[in-house]
């Protein structure tokens, strides 16, 4: 079951950041995260002003490196917390036995679709969405909806060839989770996937990356992109425009999970603890981008109250993701190998030289 993240275990180190008491060290804390340091950054200082004794580790890494280095680690490298956007994987160590049980009154608040068996917890609420470079995709071509996205890869006259990406799925777990989502909830994904290879779809591994080339030009828009690292560009001045697709936008949960190796597992609580607060969960929204993941808009079983929520005119219909065995089926490794084969089939084969993502 683990091959098919065999070579992640093998990949170059992940930026590693020593964070330092700002007082006498009284406590450590390891994390490994797929959230981009730069950006949390200040959540781990927040958190060291209140907790000054403690001094904290962070390793970036991608969300498959995260599960197989845990995997792979030996008591001295083992984290103390594993933060990622792999909620499947997350969910796979659990099922396997691989995490500590965690109760407080943090977690309790937590929504029943957002946490499994006390051991996995969604500390986020990202919408994944299509993002555009405005400057070359006019508002009357910009799809709401799969089927016109469909429509506009199929129109000659767009020009999208090579000007269209998302995520590589066989390198990058979070595209491959969402890609398996769409196949079960949405009837169309085939023919949107044969679309994208039609189009020669630039892929890769990582959301940065991705909104690099839409801002800068490179691609006019990009599919299944994990909304709070747009929004962080356009906030930063970047010309993209974001849409949450009306016919149904899922939403990921990023998942914190205390292993059973963790030698801090006291200190990673505590941590958890402040992701999951009014405070903690404020800094998450302010300076990563994450929305909260207590919704007051979402119903107890995750579907929006309405059963829709409003964006200005445009309406949207939210699907989180729920923590829970569901989302082990596809990591099971002959649906796996089956997935991807077709993938391949569709959207590999149609792609020139030199148009493999880096």
């Amino acid at each position: 079951m683990h091959s098919f993240l065999a070579a992640s275990a093998c990949a170059a180190p992940g930026d590693i950041r020593t964070f330092q008491s700002p007082q006498p060290a009284t406590a450590s804390l390891r994390i490994h995260g797929s959230t981009d340091i730069e950006n949390f950054a200040a959540v781990i200082n927040d958190y060291q002003r209140l907790n000054p004794g403690t001094e904290v580790e962070y390793t970036d890494l991608v969300a498959q490196d995260v599960y197989a280095r845990h995997l792979q680690a030996g008591p001295r490298a083992s984290a103390d917390l594993l933060i990622s956007s792999g909620m499947d994987l997350q969910t796979k160590l659990a099922n396997d036995g691989h995490a500590l049980a965690h109760r407080s009154p943090a977690t309790a608040a937590l929504p029943a679709w957002s946490q499994w068996r006390h051991e996995a917890f969604g500390i986020s609420y990202e919408p994944v969405v299509i993002v555009y470079n405005k400057r070359l995709l006019p508002a009357a071509q910009v799809p709401h909806t799969r089927r016109q996205l469909l429509a506009l890869l199929r129109d000659p006259a767009a020009k999208l060839s090579g000007r269209v990406g998302t995520y590589d799925v066989a390198r990058s777990s979070v595209g491959y989770l969402l890609a398996t989502q769409d196949h079960q909830l949405g009837s169309m994904a085939g023919a949107l996937q044969a679309a994208l290879g039609d189009n020669r779809v630039v892929l890769e591994e990582r959301t940065g990356p991705l909104l690099d080339r839409v801002a800068k030009g490179e691609l006019a828009l990009a599919y299944n992109v994990l909304g709070s690292y747009a929004q962080a560009r356009i906030d930063a001045g970047a010309p993209l425009g974001i849409v949450l697709p009306e016919d149904y936008t899922l939403v990921l949960l990023r998942t914190a999970l205390i292993p059973r190796t963790a030698a801090n597992a006291a200190e990673a609580g505590r941590f958890l603890d402040y992701l999951l607060s009014p405070r903690g969960q404020s800094m998450l929204a302010r300076h990563v981008g994450l929305q909260p993941v207590l919704r007051a808009n979402v119903a107890g079983d995750g579907t929006p109250l309405g059963p829709q929520a409003r964006d200005g005119a445009r309406v949207r219909t939210l699907r989180p993701i729920p923590l829970g065995p569901g989302l082990l089926v596809y990591l099971d490794a002959l649906k796996r190998r089956q997935f991807l084969d077709a993938w391949r089939s569709t959207v590999q084969p149609q792609r020139k030289a030199g148009a493999a993502a880096p």
